[in-house]
Parts: structure tokens; C-alpha cells; sequence
């Protein structure tokens, strides 16, 4: 029996990471709170800060519509480029989405090739050794991701929780000891692949689950990220006869839009339905 095909990307211009100038509001991160990530790592709040770009290089390589990503994954990246990326390592490049649909939104990019240039359901497969290695390699990364992005909801919306109250009156009273331990906000993130992706690279989003971001400005952006469409990374190894192997799961991008939080069906009112979200983002930053 022949493999099921793999589904076609879909093509969404303004998700195409390219290494440019911001050009809206729904480019620009603020900055994080001092966290580490680890050990002999740098503070949270220098690691995600916009940095300032490096002097222009004489002859800057170019990465053009579902290649942008290869942007970061150069040894010297562009000035655009190295001003989005968060950390980098021998494995991963990590970045703040150029497009962010979310209030957090960062990329952990393979770097290995050829592999990074796979189908991530190919790339992930798991079925020899070294597909299971990298897999596992992955899913350890992406949950260090996951803390640094609830690190960043924290500070973003923390001081609005009902469950993260105790936590933050001790930390204005200065109480010595342990901290409250507060809100789960880990539970908050999302971590995935798109069953077809818009970039030729290997990648994963890790992202707040809000959805609120002027870069969502259509309903495929949506229901990228909160349908079948993302398949967490814990979900892999990806059966062989998973439907989101085939053409068919570009179907889940047309659904209805409803809201991930209320579960309250919009039709097609994108517009009424943006609206609606925003108002879910102050009652849920207050849980």
C-alpha cells in the first residue's frame, strides 16, 4: 500500500517568516521579566528582547516566500534576521514569530539538513533511531519552551489573576522565602506543527492560546492553531493513518469559527468574532 499523500501548505503571505522591518503593531513583543531558562543561560529578559540589528553585511544572503526561515539558520543572519532571534544552538534556532497570533508567540527551527527540509511527519516519523532520537531531542526542547512562554504570560498578565493574587502581593511586599506557586499558566501554551505548513522548514509553535493579535486576520489564521490542523509535538510519532496525513486536513483551515475558551460558534463573523475575543482575553487573564 502506497503512503497517503502529504497534504499541500497552505499559503498564507503574511505568515511567510521574512527577515524585514516591523510594518504593524502585531510585529512588536514587549520585553520579559528577568527569568533564567537554565543553567549558564542568559536572563529571560535579554534572551527575548528586540535586540539592535548588526551592521549590514556587504552582500546580505537573501531568503525568499517558503524558504524565509533559512534566514535564521545561517551563520551570520542578516540584520533583520539576528534581531529576532531569541537563542540559537548547534540543533535549534529559536525566534519570536515575525507574525504573532498570539500574545506569545515563538518558532523553535530545526537546523539539521537535510532533514530540516522534510515534511515534519517525515522528519518526525520516529521509526529508526536516529527519527527517534530526534524526536525525543524536539519534545525536550519544546517543553523548555513552554516555561519560557508561561514565564512571559506571567509577567504579561499575572497582576490580573485571581489565582496568581497571593503570588503577587508577596512579591510587592518583598516576603522572603518561597513564592505562591499561583496560576499554571504552562497550561496556557500551545506547542505544534502544521499538518501543512506555509515554510519549507522544519518548525514548531510554541504560543499562548488567546489568539488575540492583529497578525490574525483571517479565518485559516484561527483555525491553524486551534484545530486538528496543529498537531502537538507530544502526538508524534503520527500514525500512518492519521487523516491530517492527507490532503483532506486543509479542510479544518474552512471550519466554523468558535471560540477556544467559550466554545461559542461565529459562522464566518470574522469581524465579530475578533471582537468577541478580545473580551475572552480579559476574562480569562483575571481567572
Amino acid at each position: 500500500m502506497s503512503e497517503p499523500e502529504l497534504p499541500r501548505p497552505f499559503r498564507e503571505n503574511e505568515d511567510e517568516e521574512q527577515p524585514r522591518a516591523p510594518r504593524s503593531a502585531c510585529m512588536l513583543l514587549p520585553r520579559l521579566s528577568p527569568s533564567l531558562l537554565g543553567a549558564n543561560t542568559q536572563p529571560v529578559s535579554l534572551l527575548l528582547a528586540p535586540r539592535p540589528p548588526p551592521a549590514p553585511r556587504s552582500s546580505p544572503q537573501l531568503f525568499a516566500s517558503r524558504d524565509g526561515l533559512g534566514a535564521y539558520l545561517t551563520p551570520q543572519p542578516s540584520p533583520p534576521a539576528a534581531s529576532r532571534i531569541i537563542y540559537s544552538t548547534p540543533d535549534w534556532v529559536v525566534i519570536r514569530d515575525l507574525y504573532p497570533k498570539a500574545s506569545v508567540h515563538l518558532l523553535l527551527i530545526l537546523r539539521q539538513p537535510p532533514r530540516n527540509l522534510q515534511h515534519p511527519f517525515d522528519a518526525l516519523n520516529a521509526h529508526a533511531p536516529a527519527d527517534a532520537a530526534l524526536l525525543a531531542a524536539l519534545q525536550l526542547e519544546v517543553r523548555t519552551l513552554r516555561l519560557l512562554a508561561a514565564k512571559e504570560l506571567r509577567r504579561l498578565y499575572g497582576r490580573f489573576s485571581a489565582q496568581d493574587a497571593a503570588r503577587e502581593a508577596a512579591m510587592q511586599a518583598d516576603v522572603a522565602g518561597e513564592l505562591p506557586e499561583g496560576r499554571d499558566w504552562g497550561s496556557e501554551i500551545i506547542a505544534g506543527v502544521h499538518a501543512a505548513p506555509s515554510m519549507n522548514h522544519v518548525h514548531v509553535h510554541v504560543l499562548s492560546r488567546d489568539m488575540v493579535s492583529e497578525c490574525v486576520r483571517k479565518r485559516s489564521h484561527y483555525n491553524s492553531f486551534t484545530t486538528p490542523f496543529l498537531v502537538d509535538v507530544e502526538e508524534f510519532p503520527l500514525a500512518m493513518g492519521d487523516p491530517r496525513r492527507g490532503a483532506a486536513a486543509k479542510e479544518y483551515l474552512h471550519r466554523e469559527l468558535v471560540c477556544w475558551r467559550c466554545k461559542r460558534g461565529f459562522g464566518n463573523r470574522f469581524k465579530k468574532f475578533k471582537e468577541h475575543l478580545q473580551l475572552e482575553l480579559e476574562e480569562w487573564k483575571r481567572e
